[in-house]
Formats: C-alpha cells, structure tokens, sequence
C-alpha cells in the first residue's frame, strides 16, 4: 500500500510524517488539526516506524481521515522537547492550512508523558488533549485546569503504572479541571491501540476549540 503520508526533512525541529486530508467535499478552509507524539520504542530516523502505532498508523488505514495529522519523531536517545516541538507547529501552521482554533494533541506511553508536558508549558495552543499510559508533573496540573484532557490508561500496565494517570486527574479534579478517565480494566501497556480506534475520541477531539 502506498503511503498517505508525507515524510518532512526539518532542520530547526524534528523530521515528521505529515497526511493532509483530501480537501474534495471539505468546505471549510482550514482543518482541525492533530499532534500525535509517538512513544520510546519509535525514537530514531527511520519515519516509517512512527506508523507502528497511534494515529500516524490510523490515518495509513483510513485515508479519510479528516483531520491534518503531525506526527514527528523523536531521535534515538532523547526525550520529547517543548522548544522543537513548539518550533514544529510554528513551520506547519506556517505551511498548510491548519486552524488555530481546532488543535489537539495525543500521544503514547513517552509521548504521554510529552503530551502532559507540552500541554501544561503550552496550554494556551490546544483545543482539547489526550494523553495515553504517561504521566505528568503535579505542580503543572493548575496550568491545564482550563483545558479538556482525556486520559487513558490500561489498569494492568507495568511499564508506565495507573498511578501515573491517576496522580495527573486526581490533581485536575481538585483544581476545577475538565478531565475524563478512561482505565482499560485488562489492559496491559498497550491501551492505545483501542484508544485510537474508537471514533469517539476523535469526535470528543472536534467538540472542542480553543478557549
């Protein structure tokens, strides 16, 4: 199968798969728009392992997909960094027609715990978040009380635990926060695989815009 996904070289930030949604029948000019940040296991430069998992391996199922989806990569060895991945959005928001109201950000595993991250220094980007089997840092909790965030997390993982999750909600729900919990009670660490094939987090993603 031909890939629906352009590989994009970067210099500044990381390298990225980008699938841009057919525009016939889409009226609207600019389109919602989704960052999904791989885990450990993806780290390298070979781009065609970020389609292993996540949303970056549902848009080469569903060449439908609706929304524009950034996937970038992470090279061997390193962690996710708010600085090149702020600098990531700021080339494709330059390049293609994302709308600055409908971004959302998910990600796996280390890319759970980049999406808290990202989320809590950059609250002010995101539409709605969705981190999966990652973990936060509670004194940036009060940073994303504003911001809807659905987690999720399989209740037998013993590579990242639940309680990574549950610290994280626990200290939303005390600050007022807007956040919905999803534990798999026989999942493993793999509770992305259905995440990211249920329909229903992609129409909860588009219910939200940027306050």
């Amino acid at each position: 199968m031909s890939s629906t996904q352009l590989e994009v070289t970067s210099t500044q930030s990381y390298n990225y798969l980008l699938f841009l949604p057919d525009r016939n029948g889409l009226l609207q000019p600019l389109l919602p728009t989704i960052l999904f940040l791989h885990g450990s296991g993806e780290r390298g430069s070979n781009l065609d392992e970020v389609k292993n998992h996540g949303v970056a391996k549902i848009v080469e199922e569903q060449p439908d997909f609706p929304f524009i989806v950034i996937s970038p990569q992470c090279p061997r060895g390193q962690n996710w960094s708010v600085k090149r991945l702020s600098l990531l959005l700021d080339e494709v928001i330059a390049s293609y027609p994302v709308d600055l109201d409908r971004i959302y950000l998910t990600g796996l595993s280390m890319g759970g715990y980049g999406t808290w991250h990202l989320a809590a220094v950059q609250p002010q980007i995101f539409a709605a978040i969705a981190p999966i089997c990652g973990g936060g840092k509670l004194t940036q909790a009060p940073n994303l009380k504003n911001l809807p965030v659905w987690v999720f997390h399989g209740a037998k993982d013993d590579i990242v635990p639940l309680s990574e999750s549950e610290i994280m909600v626990s200290a939303l729900q005390a600050c007022g926060g807007n956040v919905k919990f999803t534990v798999y009670p026989e999942a493993e660490h793999d509770s992305w695989t259905q995440t990211y094939h249920n329909p229903e987090l992609y129409q909860w993603f588009l219910q939200h815009r940027r306050q």
